[in-house]
Parts: C-alpha cells; sequence; structure tokens
C-alpha cells in the first residue's frame, strides 16, 4: 500500500507578515486585471497600506506572545526568530514609507513612473522621453487613461516579500529563490522614470546584467557548499565544518561566492559598482526603496549566514572580510568626496555606511547582532528622508540633482534645508542623531571582539566622508541662489508623511535609543 505524503507543519501565527505581503501582491496584480484603468491608483495605494498594516498587526501579536527562543517552520526553511521579527519590522516600517513616496502624484504631476503605452496612445501622446508631453498630463476620470503604471504597486509587494524571506531563510537554496523574488522587481522598477528615460532604463539594464552575475556566483557557491557538507541547511553546514575531515577548499571557496552574492546585494565595495547608476538612474522613490529596504535584507542575510552556518570558523574568514570592509569604507568616503551629483554622492555614501555595518556583521557575538540590527533601522529611516527631500528640488528637467543647483536653497526654502542639514548630519553620525548611535553601538561591539585596528580606520573614513555632507550644508546655507536656479516643489500628503517619518525616528533613535536597542538585542539566531 502506498505511502501518503507527510505535510510538513507550517506555524502559520509566525510567518503570518509573510503570508500577508505575499498575498498583497497577489491582489494587487488582480487589481491590475480586473479593475478599470481610473480606479487602479486609489485601488493599489489603499490596498497597499491596508496589507502593510495587516502585517504589522500580525508581527507585533505574534511578537507580543512568543519566547526569545524562535520557531523553524515550514521544513526547516524558515527560522522565525527575534533578530527575524525586528527585521520584518523595520522593513514592513521601511516599506510603508517607501509605498507612501511611491505613490505621491503632487510632486512630479502625475507621478514619478512613466505612464503606460495604452496611456499615451488614449490622448493622442507620443514617446518623447522627455516628460514633459501630453502623455504627462492629469488623467484620472472614467474615460481617461492613468497617469502611471500602477503595477508598480504589486513589484514593491514582491520585492518586500523576497526581502522578508531572505531574511529569515533558513537554508542556502531558499535564500537563493528569495533572492531572485527581490531581485527581479527591483529590475523592472529601476526602468520606469517618467523623466531621464534612457538614463532609467539604462541603469536597469546595468542592475540586471551585474545582479545575475551576482546570482550566479551565490549559485555556484551554493554548489560548492553542498558538496563539502551534503546540505544546504546551514545547522547541518555548521556542523560539518567543525566535524569533517575533509578539504575545506570546498567550503571556503563556496562561502567566497556566496559572499561575493551577498555582497553586490548590500552594496559593499568592491562590489558596488552598480550602486552609482542605479541610484542616480531609478525613479528616486525606488531609489528610497533601495536604499534602505535592499541594505536591509542584505545584512539580515549576512548576519544569518556568518552567524548561524560560518561562526565556529570565523577566524578563517575574518581576515577576508576585514580586508571588505576596509575597501568598502575608503571607496565611499573618497570617491564620495568627487562627486557633483546629490544622488551618486548618497549611493557612495552608502557603500561607506556598508563597510560599517561589516564591522558589526563580523562580531560574531549578541552585541554585534543587535548594533547591526539597530543600525539598519537608523540608516533606512534616515536614507528615505532623504531621497523625499532630494525629489522636491526641481527645475523644468525634473530633480536638480547637480549640487550646484542646492546653492542658496536656504533662502528659497529654509525648511527644506533645515530637514536636508539634519538628515545629512544623521548620516554623518553627529550626536543627538539615529547616525551616532547606530555607529556607537557597531563600534563599540567590534572593539569588545577585538577589531580596534578596524575601528581606527572606521572612524577616519567616518571623518572623511563627513565632508561631502557639511559640503552640502555649506552650500545650501552660505551660497547666494542663482537666478535660474531649482524651485522647490510643495510636498504632497503622503511625501510630506515619509519625510516627517524619517526625521522623526532619525531623532526619537537619536535622543531616546533605548527601546530599539532593547528590541535588537532580544535574541539570537535559531536553525
Amino acid at each position: 500500500m502506498a505511502q501518503g505524503i507527510e505535510v510538513p507543519p507550517i506555524d502559520y501565527a509566525a510567518v503570518a507578515p509573510l503570508l500577508i505581503i505575499l498575498g498583497t501582491a497577489l491582489v494587487g496584480v488582480l487589481v491590475e486585471a480586473f479593475l478599470p484603468r481610473h480606479q487602479r491608483w486609489p485601488a493599489q495605494v489603499a490596498l497597499s497600506v491596508v496589507g502593510i498594516a495587516a502585517a504589522g498587526l500580525s508581527l507585533g501579536v505574534y511578537a507580543g506572545n512568543s519566547g526569545p527562543e524562535g520557531v523553524v517552520t515550514l521544513s526547516a526553511a524558515l527560522a522565525v526568530d527575534r533578530p527575524t521579527l525586528f527585521l520584518w519590522g523595520t522593513l514592513l516600517a521601511l516599506g510603508l514609507a517607501s509605498v507612501l513616496l511611491i505613490a505621491d502624484r503632487s510632486v512630479e504631476p502625475g507621478g514619478a513612473f512613466i505612464p503606460s503605452a495604452i496611456a499615451r496612445a488614449a490622448v493622442g501622446g507620443g514617446t518623447t522621453g522627455t516628460g514633459t508631453g501630453p502623455e504627462d498630463r492629469d488623467y484620472g476620470s472614467p474615460d481617461q487613461a492613468p497617469t502611471m503604471q500602477t503595477e508598480v504597486f504589486p513589484f514593491t509587494f514582491f520585492a518586500l516579500g523576497g526581502m522578508m524571506t531572505f531574511v529569515s531563510a533558513n537554508d542556502l537554496l531558499t535564500m537563493f529563490i528569495a533572492l531572485e523574488v527581490l531581485s527581479l522587481p527591483l529590475y523592472l522598477m529601476c526602468g520606469l522614470a517618467r523623466r531621464r528615460r534612457l538614463l532609467s532604463q539604462e541603469a536597469a539594464v546595468k542592475y540586471f546584467l551585474l545582479g545575475a552575475f551576482a546570482s550566479a556566483f551565490f549559485l555556484y557557491g551554493l554548489a560548492l557548499i553542498y558538496g563539502y557538507a551534503g546540505s544546504v541547511r546551514f545547522s547541518d553546514i555548521a556542523e560539518a565544518s567543525v566535524g569533517s575531515a575533509r578539504s575545506d577548499a570546498l567550503l571556503f571557496g563556496g562561502l567566497a561566492l556566496l559572499v561575493v552574492g551577498l555582497m553586490f546585494k548590500a552594496s559593499v565595495g568592491p562590489f558596488h559598482t552598480w550602486t552609482p547608476d542605479v541610484y542616480q538612474g531609478a525613479p528616486t522613490p525606488v531609489t528610497a526603496f533601495m536604499a534602505a529596504c535592499t541594505k536591509v535584507a542584505a545584512f539580515g542575510a549576512i548576519l544569518r549566514v556568518l552567524q548561524v552556518a560560518f561562526g565556529d570558523t570565523r577566524w578563517e574568514w575574518r581576515g577576508v572580510l576585514w580586508a571588505v570592509a576596509i575597501a568598502s569604507m575608503a571607496i565611499g568616503a573618497v570617491i564620495g568626496l568627487t562627486q557633483t551629483d546629490i544622488k551618486r554622492m548618497v549611493a557612495y555614501s552608502s557603500v561607506a555606511h556598508a563597510g560599517f555595518l561589516l564591522l558589526g556583521a563580523m562580531a560574531v557575538t549578541p552585541e554585534g547582532i543587535s548594533g547591526t540590527l539597530f543600525y539598519l533601522l537608523a540608516y533606512g529611516f534616515n536614507t528615505i528622508a532623504i531621497f523625499g527631500v532630494i525629489s522636491l528640488v526641481r527645475d523644468a528637467d525634473g530633480e536638480a540633482s547637480h549640487l550646484s543647483q542646492w546653492a542658496g536653497l536656504a533662502k528659497r526654502s529654509p525648511v527644506l534645508a533645515y530637514t536636508m542639514a539634519f538628515l545629512l548630519l544623521g548620516l554623518a553620525g553627529i550626536p543627538l542623531t539615529s547616525g551616532f548611535t547606530a555607529k556607537f553601538a557597531v563600534f563599540s561591539a567590534a572593539l569588545a571582539d577585538g577589531m580596534t585596528p578596524l575601528v581606527v580606520i572606521a572612524l577616519v573614513a567616518s571623518a572623511i566622508a563627513a565632508f561631502f555632507y557639511l559640503r552640502v550644508i555649506v552650500l545650501m546655507f552660505f551660497n547666494e541662489p542663482a537666478a535660474d536656479g531649482p524651485a522647490v516643489s510643495i510636498p504632497g500628503a503622503f511625501t510630506t508623511a515619509a519625510i516627517t517619518l524619517g526625521v522623526l525616528i532619525t531623532l526619537l533613535l537619536g535622543i531616546l535609543p533605548t527601546l530599539a536597542l532593547e528590541w535588537a538585542a532580544g535574541g539570537v539566531f535559531v536553525s
């Protein structure tokens, strides 16, 4: 008699936030398929907010009722522990702020995303590529076409679901599938800019090609590690790495290839080459989403891989990651000094911050985990708010991203200039901002784990990077504005909410960080 298929036990309460986000993405696809064009934007915005709120509520209920030990579910494919819950909460909060920026249609009339071909045909518009033709009028009545491709909303939720799976994956195969799920929508979203379409499409192609190479590195590393350990599960890899008499060549060769794929996603130098071009060319709301959420997902995965699968072999790989961290900090700080485009400057800033984050990831201690998690939360909100501000400074061609165009901005819009100055000081790590607390937490963990020379290098890199933040502040407050300089758009409710949320979190985590630090330190990874 044939044996029945055994159904693996599923802890639905633990994975409910992930299921809600993926379910929201699927419902978003149905909205695109069945709703009339003029109803899609309000429906997608409402669906997005409700989906994130429901996922956040289920996460809060589960976190309040669960213990610190965590659970492994879905045939041990996912591990839901305290670090996972913190990362999920961070991704949901940053996802909400990103959706607000994506949904805004007041800063850029009609939205930041290219209208569909149906929309252009409906009004007799061409594909000028300038973003100033008749296809950019404000349409919304039932007999008219929409102003932006609302497919960007389900794309965002598929990417967000992939990120949540990425940080909770308990084996390399699940992690690889999650990597593809989060990456493919981002490739498409990068090419949807309403303005400067050729630059946007070039960014999407670069991101796709380099991302495909990074995925290939990850998959090849997975194959080598499977050949060594006979399993792709992290606990089995950890057991094989300390109890096997076989050659370690496969193990560390596979780890090296895995690290290349993970460092690419995290924008760690020298695997950062896609970052400045994609940050500059993608629609600014998408850039904000990538800069914040992808960084959280990538470093969440790096923490899990290094802590769970390779924690016992850290003395073999730590020297290599020292060199990678130093290279990332140096590249970000030094090349950032030469940038004249503010989005590229923030891109190189993210490369430097990735080097700082590696200090916490290499400290295989509870303090290293909590410091890195707190840093990701602080950096994410700071970065989203910065890109929200960048989207408001505009000229006739769209966003005025050249640094010379920001001269004298304080005289045109003091509120915006002070907001930007505060956020830049947060990235620089000035006291009373979240950046200072985050760096202090990560550097303290690194010092306690014997990485004093690396912390000294990080402090020097921070001082160098502070120069290009201060340069923007000097331009805004101490230079005269050009007569034909850019104007500052009045932000709509969505952009205002996203910027305000980012500023408040940056301030609160700087002066009252205790609650977030305690939550970040609430547990360890399980496998």
